[in-house]
C-alpha cells in the first residue's frame, strides 16, 4: 500500500467473509415501512414483529431474489471486475436447503469460489429488501438464521484455512462481527503477520450503537489496513467515539490515524452518496494523503435500486487492490461499479464489465 502498478492477478488473491442471505426484494410503498417501523434508509436486524414482513414481500408482485449479503455482494462485484474465475473467494454460512443451494448456484456461476458452512441446522438467511421513492432508498432487513451459525472450528479446517493463507487480500463486512468476531480477529491477525491487506466497513450505524457490537469493532480496529463507509455511518462512529466532529473528511482523518498493530499507514475511504468519495491515508502520527474523488454523474431518472451500491464500491475497489493499481484508480472502479449497480434491480450486472483505465 498503496499500489503504483498493474500486476496479474491470481487465482484466490480475493477471500471475504460474511453473512450469506438470500436478497428478496421489491418496490413497495412507504405504508409498509411504516407498519413494521422501518426508515428509508437503513439496515436492521430483524426482530420478532418483522417476520411476518418476509411473506409479505414473497408474494409482492414483482418480488426478485438475489444471492446477497453484504460481504458477498463485494466479493461477487469484484470477481466480475477481474473476470478470473475463482480470483476471488468467499465463506459464511447456509442452509442445507433450496435457497442455500440456489445461492450456492448464483455466486458460482459468477465465478466465485464458495466454501459455505452449512452444518449448523437453520434455514439460509433472508434479507428483504424494501426499495422505496423511485429506488433511491432502501430498507434492509435481515433474518440471518443459517448465517449466524458459522463456527470459528470450520475456518481453522485444512480446506478452508487453505483458502486463507492463498488469499492476500481479505473483506470482512462489520455484519459478521454479530457471528463470528474471533473469524474476523483470527484472519486479521494473519493478514498483519503475513504482511497481507485486511479490509473491513463499517456497513450499519447499528453496529456501532449496540455496545457488543462496538466493542467487538475496537477490538478489530488495530489490525484493520482499510476502512469502508459511508456518511451516516462515519457520523455514527464520531459520536460513538467522542469526537465531537460531523464533518466526513475530520471522521476519516481521526480513523485513519487510529493505532494500528503494525506500523503500516491505514486508508479510510468514506462514500458519501451524490457527493465526492473521500481517501484517506494516515498513521497516529502523520496524515499522508486528504483527497476527494468526484462521482460518476447519473440522472435521477436512470436510478433503478441504490441497494448494494457501497457494496458494489467495495468491490470494485477490491478488484483494483488485486490488480496492483493506484487508489486513484481503485476509487475509479468503484464508482463505475457504483455506477452500473444502481442502473439494475439488485445487486446484478451485465457478463462483463466496461470499465477503462484510460478514463481514470
Amino acid at each position: 500500500m498503496p499500489y503504483s502498478f498493474e500486476k496479474a492477478v491470481e487465482e484466490g488473491v480475493v477471500l471475504g467473509m460474511g453473512n450469506p442471505l438470500l436478497d428478496v426484494s421489491a418496490n413497495v410503498d412507504e405504508s409498509l415501512l411504516k407498519k413494521y417501523e422501518l426508515e428509508a434508509n437503513s439496515a436492521i436486524l430483524a426482530e420478532e414483529k418483522h417476520l411476518p414482513l418476509f411473506q409479505e414481500l414473497k408474494a409482492h408482485p414483482g418480488v426478485e431474489y438475489v444471492a446477497g449479503g453484504a460481504t458477498q455482494n463485494s466479493i461477487r462485484v469484484a470477481q466480475w471486475m477481474l473476470q478470473k474465475k475463482h480470483a476471488c473467494g468467499y465463506i459464511g454460512a447456509i442452509g442445507k436447503d433450496d435457497f442455500g443451494e440456489q445461492m450456492r448456484k448464483c455466486a458460482t456461476n459468477d465465478g466465485v469460489k464458495v466454501h459455505y458452512y452449512d452444518e449448523g441446522g437453520l434455514p439460509t438467511g433472508t434479507c428483504g429488501v424494501l426499495v422505496t421513492r423511485g429506488g433511491q432508498c432502501r430498507s434492509l432487513v435481515a433474518n440471518l438464521s443459517a448465517a449466524n451459525t458459522y463456527q470459528f472450528e470450520h475456518l481453522k479446517r485444512p480446506e478452508t484455512w487453505k483458502m486463507v493463507e492463498k488469499a492476500n487480500i481479505f473483506y470482512i463486512a462489520g455484519f459478521f462481527l454479530t457471528v463470528s468476531p474471533e473469524s474476523a480477529v483470527e484472519v486479521g491477525k494473519h493478514a498483519n503477520t503475513t504482511k497481507k491487506t485486511f479490509c473491513m466497513n463499517l456497513s450499519a450505524p447499528f453496529l456501532l450503537q449496540v455496545p457488543v457490537f462496538f466493542e467487538r469493532f475496537k477490538q478489530c480496529l488495530p489490525l484493520v489496513d482499510i476502512y469502508f463507509g459511508n456518511e451516516a455511518e462515519a457520523a455514527t462512529l464520531a459520536t460513538c467515539m467522542e469526537w465531537n466532529t460531523k464533518d466526513v473528511k475530520e471522521i476519516a482523518i481521526r480513523l485513519a490515524q487510529q493505532p494500528k498493530e503494525t506500523g503500516r499507514p491505514r486508508i479510510v475511504v468514506f462514500t458519501q452518496g451524490s457527493e465526492p468519495t473521500v481517501l484517506v491515508i494516515g498513521t497516529p502520527s502523520q496524515v499522508w494523503l486528504i483527497k476527494e474523488y468526484p462521482i460518476i454523474p447519473i440522472e435521477v431518472s436512470n436510478i433503478v435500486d441504490t441497494n448494494g451500491a457501497g457494496d458494489a464500491f467495495v468491490g470494485g475497489f477490491l478488484s483494483g487492490l488485486a490488480k496492483g493499481v493506484t487508489l486513484d484508480e481503485c476509487v475509479a472502479r468503484g464508482h463505475y461499479a457504483a455506477h452500473v449497480i444502481i442502473q439494475r434491480p439488485g445487486c446484478t450486472f451485465p457478463e462483463k464489465p466496461s470499465f477503462s483505465a484510460n478514463s481514470v
